[in-house]
C-alpha cells in the first residue's frame, strides 16, 4: 500500500501565489520609490577618509550640489549605476555638480582598491568602513542616495537603483537654482 502524498488545492497554490507576488510588489515598491523629505533639513555632516587617506567632507563641497551615494563592491545595482554616475559628473561636473560616493564596504579600502581596478570611478569615494551608516544618515540599503543642494539642503533622497532620466532632471534643476 503507498502513502498518500498531500497535494494542494487550486485555492491553496493561488493564496501560495499570491503571497509571494505581493511580497514581490511590497519589495518592488519601496525599493524604487524616491522619497523626498518631508520638510527641507540641512544634510548631516559627514567626514571619512578617501583611499590615499585623504578626508573628505560634504562640507568642503559647499556650494556645489552633490549626490551622496552610499554603496558597497558587492551591490550588483550600485555596480550597474556607477559607469552612468561617472558620465554625469564628468558631464556636469564644470556647471557646479560632484558626486561622493561613500563605500558601505566591510572590508573598506581593501574591497574597494581591488573593485577600482576593474572599475574606475571618476568622482572622490570615502571609505565608511562598514555598513553602519556615519551619524545621522539613514541608510536603509543600498544603493540609496541623497541629493544635496548647494546650501547643504537635502532636496531628494533614493533607496535601491536611480532612474537615471529623473535624476538627471533633479540635478539639472538643482544646478539652475542659485
Amino acid at each position: 500500500m503507498s502513502e498518500a502524498k498531500p497535494t494542494l488545492t487550486p485555492k491553496g497554490k493561488a493564496a501560495i501565489v499570491f503571497v509571494i507576488l505581493s511580497a514581490f510588489v511590497v519589495y518592488w515598491i519601496a525599493s524604487r520609490q524616491s522619497a523626498e523629505p518631508a520638510a527641507a533639513e540641512k544634510a548631516p555632516p559627514l567626514s571619512a577618509p578617501t583611499l590615499s587617506g585623504a578626508t573628505v567632507t560634504l562640507a568642503s563641497l559647499s556650494g556645489k550640489v552633490v549626490l551622496v551615494d552610499f554603496w558597497a563592491t558587492w551591490c550588483a545595482p550600485c555596480k550597474e549605476e556607477i559607469p552612468a554616475l561617472n558620465a554625469l559628473r564628468d558631464r556636469l561636473a564644470p556647471r557646479g555638480f560632484e558626486i561622493l560616493g561613500v563605500s558601505m564596504d566591510e572590508d573598506g579600502r581593501k574591497a574597494v582598491k581591488k573593485f577600482l581596478k576593474k572599475q574606475p570611478i571618476s568622482y572622490p569615494v570615502v571609505i565608511n568602513g562598514g555598513e553602519t551608516p556615519p551619524d545621522g544618515w539613514d541608510v536603509p540599503g543600498l544603493p540609496t542616495a541623497f541629493l544635496v543642494g548647494r546650501d547643504g539642503t537635502v532636496l531628494k533622497s533614493w533607496l535601491g537603483e536611480k532612474d537615471l532620466d529623473e535624476l538627471t532632471r533633479d540635478i539639472e534643476t538643482a544646478l539652475a537654482s542659485k
